[in-house]
């Protein structure tokens, strides 16, 4: 453990003591991991420590090793520092995430110390029953009505990691004409739209973790937050948990309740119709472009399914 860390991490939390007890996982391509720790002697039993070494070599596991991904990656890292530091405090209870505790940076190693939440949401699930898909829905509804029309400072301009402009290496490999063609034009469609919020930008079911009934779920890896439309989490997050004929026989009520989540968790003085009248137009763009990204990024992935190329035809039949 770097000692210096170590001593900020005591101060920090009071303790006399502390120990890495687990990794929970290791960060993409290599650029560190994220850790369990026990406090001697503390206010907390346990924290999260996310270790990130960005002087460590990019080891892509698709060979996506390009200066660009890799400046990508360093700007993911410096946003989510600062959403915990300065956005995190105005979320609450109904879009429940990790608390904040500090961050410690070293040349070009940065920790970020964060609540352990395994004591009330221990579960992380692969797949979900329709309730916990609402479960989801729902923190998604209350996360873009609290951040409506809020300036992404400090975040990335335009949220999510498939966004077109840091994807041009993807774009270029596209095989499919159509959507080559047409990418910048349902990227404008998207972004361009009245009602923006902040969007969690990774939105998928591993990025969840639920309480022990299923009632109840936290958000974590907030690398990619910044301003879009909210169909872009619903889309990626339903993409991920659900089956090309799930989808096809569920969106619309899936769709129907995460509307009446928004409605509820939004200020009337946004104009809640106009809001999900355009936010509804703009689901299948939001399908479309994170099927842009895979055409490009892994042709043959199972997410890329007759679904998703439905919505992508319907969009394209569009321009």
């Amino acid at each position: 453990m770097n000692q210096n860390f170590k001593k900020y991490l005591l101060e920090l939390t009071q303790s006399s003591d502390c120990e890495e007890q687990e990794m929970i996982q290791e960060l993409w391509s290599g650029y560190g991991k994220i850790s369990r720790y026990q406090l001697v002697d503390p206010g907390f039993q346990t924290v999260v420590v996310k270790h990130i070494a960005l002087g460590k070599v990019p080891e892509h596991p698709r060979g996506w090793n390009t200066e660009v991904s890799q400046q990508r990656k360093v700007k993911s890292y410096e946003v989510e520092t600062n959403w915990y530091a300065n956005w995190s405090k105005f979320t609450d209870e109904n879009c429940r995430i990790p608390e904040f505790i500090g961050s410690f940076k070293e040349g070009k190693n940065q920790w970020i110390v964060l609540e352990d939440l395994d004591e009330n949401y221990a579960l992380r699930k692969n797949q979900l029953p329709i309730e916990e898909v609402k479960v989801v829905l729902k923190w998604l509804a209350n996360f873009h009505g609290k951040f409506m029309h809020h300036e992404p400072k400090g975040l990335w301009k335009t949220g999510t990691y498939w966004h077109l402009a840091t994807r041009q290496d993807e774009w270029e490999k596209i095989e499919h004409t159509g959507v080559r063609e047409k990418a910048q034009l349902i990227d404008a469609r998207l972004s361009g739209c009245q009602f923006q919020t902040i969007v969690h930008g990774d939105a998928k079911l591993g990025n969840f973790c639920f309480s022990s009934d299923g009632k109840e779920v936290a958000a974590v890896d907030f690398q990619y937050v910044g301003s879009g439309c909210g169909m872009k989490d619903v889309a990626y997050f339903l993409g991920s948990c659900l089956s090309s004929s799930e989808l096809e026989e569920l969106e619309e009520e899936l769709l129907n309740f995460y509307f009446e989540s928004l409605r509820i968790a939004a200020s009337a003085e946004v104009g809640l119709n106009q809001l999900e009248q355009e936010w509804r137009e703009l689901y299948p763009f939001a399908v479309a472009d994170f099927t842009r990204f895979m055409l490009g990024w892994m042709p043959s992935h199972q997410k890329i399914n007759s679904y998703s190329l439905k919505k992508v035809e319907e969009v394209l039949g569009s321009f």
